[in-house]
């Protein structure tokens, strides 16, 4: 068979190796550039049609859907994209086993009498699982109108970024928060602190301080974990005093320590959040535990 004589089906099958039923697969679709057919009105193909075809292979190989195949036949500066999107499709999916793998795991290595109750647990969570709910709770559990971009914030620095390859204890921490995030909460303001309620000051002020606050405390944090004054505390506690539009003195910061000793917590939560995540870096909650401490630790050194 010459590269000049047009090739029947089988011709080109035979060339490219693959089968005729194939050929004509691409054929039909359009996809494989005939020549003029022969008296009989049979198919004719050249080389470019053989070169397509391998390039179809090719591609094929790496399961990429037939469409897609299409698009990139039709416009080669798609090829990027559509080989972007097929990674981002088996990382997904291999994120999904590896959860999956660690929760099978998770019940294997429980105790019978355990595992009923982690089994339920499993069976509320997606895979790979969604931290959708956990931002709702914030969202939740803010005080209303903080503006947008605070609550952005906050939901970006409280919502954990799940590990890709978890171990079963991170699964089953997560399936205790998410848990704990979706259970009904008693009462109508969500577990809220003062700070959140209508007499508790100006919520904006407070959040755009606390942000700052915890920023600076949080390389104290990790390098001294005794709570202390300085400036991440005076920051911490000018933002409450702000927010309420007043002054910090000696005797607001023995009414915050009070108040905040009294607040309802949330280091479930956080407790949680840390298991999941497995990060040196402490949790907001953590930093905010750490300021609170070296309030009450201050105020009792002055009292004393």
């Amino acid at each position: 068979m010459s590269p000049d004589t047009p090739w029947s089906i089988g011709e080109l099958a035979e060339r490219a190796g693959v089968t005729v039923k194939t050929v004509r697969f691409y054929s039909d679709r359009g996809l494989l550039p005939e020549g003029a057919r022969s008296s009989g009105g049979h198919r004719r193909y050249g080389l470019e049609a053989l070169d397509r075809l391998r390039l179809i292979r090719s591609l094929r190989t790496l399961d990429l859907p037939v469409p897609d195949v299409e698009r990139i036949l039709d416009q080669d500066d798609t090829l990027e994209e559509v080989v972007a999107g097929q990674l981002r499709q088996i990382g997904s999916r291999l994120t999904a086993l590896r959860w999956r793998e660690a929760a099978l795991q998770l019940l294997q290595d429980c105790a019978p009498e355990e595992r009923a109750a982690r089994l339920r647990l499993i069976g509320t969570v997606s895979v790979p699982p969604s931290t959708a709910p956990l931002a709702r709770f914030w969202r939740r559990w803010l005080p209303p109108r903080l503006p947008a971009r605070l609550v952005s914030a906050v939901v970006e620095h409280s919502v954990p970024h799940l590990p890709e390859g978890p171990t079963p204890a991170q699964v089953l921490a997560f399936t205790r928060l998410h848990a704990f995030v979706t259970a009904p909460c008693p009462g109508t303001d969500n577990g809220q602190p003062a700070a959140h309620q209508p007499d508790g000051g100006r919520p904006a002020v407070l959040y755009d301080g606390l942000v700052e606050a915890y920023a600076l405390a949080s390389p104290q944090v990790r390098a001294e974990p005794s709570p202390r004054a300085g400036e991440a505390l005076d920051c911490f506690v000018s933002a409450y005093a702000r927010s309420r539009d007043t002054r910090d003195t000696p005797a607001f910061r023995r009414g915050l320590s009070a108040q905040l000793a009294a607040d309802p917590r949330i280091d479930h939560y956080w407790n949680l959040t840390a298991e999941i995540t497995a990060s040196p870096e402490p949790t907001p909650g953590a930093i905010h535990d750490w300021l609170r401490a070296a309030l009450d630790d201050q105020v009792t050194r002055e009292a004393g």
